[in-house]
């Protein structure tokens, strides 16, 4: 699917109307998951039905707060360790200091301009697990050539806390640039996360190719579009990566065949990485990443032909040399937008420790996933949803180390950055 709020989930007809959207302030609402009357899982796919392992965590109860509000389409959320504050970006370029103890937002000078148009911005912000040993942030962005091309970027600077006109990103630079640069303002993917060996890995959409066949850029191992990449936290392809001995493909390449992934996350139990992708028309994904992995987009896909029930590809089961999604949403299904993820290892919810959440934009609610066994063979099965009664694009979601709270980011022109507590 695109981000776009076209489509929804067949869940939507369930939903109170009373939700609240924009930078609304929140009062401090119960949710009991138990009662929400969601159907649990819609898709129907491998890993549901009445064989589900039953559910420890579907009665919690939570409430919703306020951090701060008035963020314009907010799309990433990252956690200074050691300090508290949460880095915020905004599409239009801005990034933010937000203290979750008083709300307090500082700007923070020095992100880079950005291409914001469509899909385009200042997208995610990523923080190196020894921070501030090294004080580095990145941030992935759409920036553009002087043709109007843009493509997805991945910069770093130095953050300063202590300078006297606020804090600032010192020496911001692009350390990788995804290759090529195409017109369009759709599918820069543009997730980044640091797996537990320290390299950085970074999503890139396919900037919506519309070649369905075998010459499609996500299957075209020569450039970076449509593709897992991974980095060192300077911006070089790593030396481990899969390709980086073949003259025809890209070496920063790690996984390859993907459409617009934007939610990744690290499995703690098992260090594996996690990706959430959009379909084209339903079809979206949830996928265990695998080195020099085919995830087969799009000669293999479970979506539909945009207005049509009609598949667009043979199943992934129905193809040799790609990799099936541990989840899916498939064709007529409605489908699960996804953008934004992260497993549950705090300690507020012990219930639902290990469990993957994951935003939904169209569909407007806060899945959770409960996960069992590991890498590809896992069984992944998804719960009733939160927050499904405010018509919240839910665009990021984070746990705050020292609570365990959960902090989600609304996408909108006006918006809250809102935390879930115990009730």
């Amino acid at each position: 699917m695109t981000d776009g709020p076209d489509r929804i989930d067949r869940r939507t007809a369930l939903r109170a109307a009373g939700g609240l959207a924009g930078a609304t302030a929140l009062p401090a609402l119960s949710g009991c998951l138990g009662d929400s009357g969601g159907d649990g899982n819609p898709a129907g796919d491998r890993s549901d039905g009445d064989d589900a392992p039953p559910d420890d965590g579907d009665d919690v109860d939570y409430a919703v707060e306020t951090v701060a509000e008035g963020f314009e389409n907010p799309w990433g959320l990252a956690f200074l360790p050691g300090d508290g504050r949460l880095l915020v970006t905004e599409r239009s370029g801005r990034l933010s200091l937000v203290d979750p103890t008083d709300g307090a937002v500082e700007g923070v000078s020095g992100a880079p301009e950005v291409f914001a148009e469509g899909q385009g911005g200042l997208l995610d912000v990523a923080v190196p697990p020894d921070y501030p040993d090294d004080p580095r942030v990145y941030l992935t962005y759409a920036a553009a050539n002087d043709a109007g091309e843009a493509t997805t970027h991945v910069g770093a600077g130095r953050l300063s806390l202590d300078g006297g006109d606020g804090p600032a990103l010192a020496g911001f630079e692009p350390i990788r640039v995804a290759k090529p640069f195409r017109g369009g303002s759709n599918h820069f993917g543009s997730r980044a996360t640091f797996g537990p060996e320290g390299s950085l890995y970074v999503t890139v959409g396919d900037r919506r190719d519309k070649n369905f066949g075998p010459d499609h850029v996500s299957q075209d191992r020569s450039n970076e579009l449509g593709a897992t990449l991974r980095l060192t936290p300077d911006g070089d392809a790593h030396p481990d990566n899969p390709f980086v001995d073949d003259p025809d493909a890209a070496d920063a390449l790690y996984s390859y065949g993907h459409r617009n992934p934007q939610a990744m996350a690290v499995r703690p139990e098992t260090g594996r990485i996690w990706q959430c992708e959009h379909g084209e028309e339903d079809g979206d994904e949830i996928n265990v990443v695998e080195r020099r992995g085919n995830y087969g987009w799009p000669v293999a896909s479970e979506a539909c032909r945009y207005g049509t029930d009609d598949p667009l590809a043979p199943a992934h089961d129905e193809r040799d040399g790609v990799i099936a999604p541990v989840h899916y949403w498939p064709c007529g299904s409605g489908g699960f937008p996804p953008s934004g993820a992260v497993f549950y290892d705090g300690d507020a919810f012990p219930e639902w420790k290990g469990d993957l959440f994951a935003g939904t934009l169209a569909a407007q609610y806060l899945g959770r996933f409960t996960v069992e066994g590991d890498g590809l063979d896992a069984t992944v099965t998804e719960r009733d949803p939160l927050l499904d009664d405010r018509s919240w694009r839910m665009r990021a979601v984070v746990v705050e180390p020292d609570t365990g709270h959960l902090y989600v980011a609304v996408d909108d022109g006006d918006a809250p950055v809102a935390r879930i507590v115990p009730e």
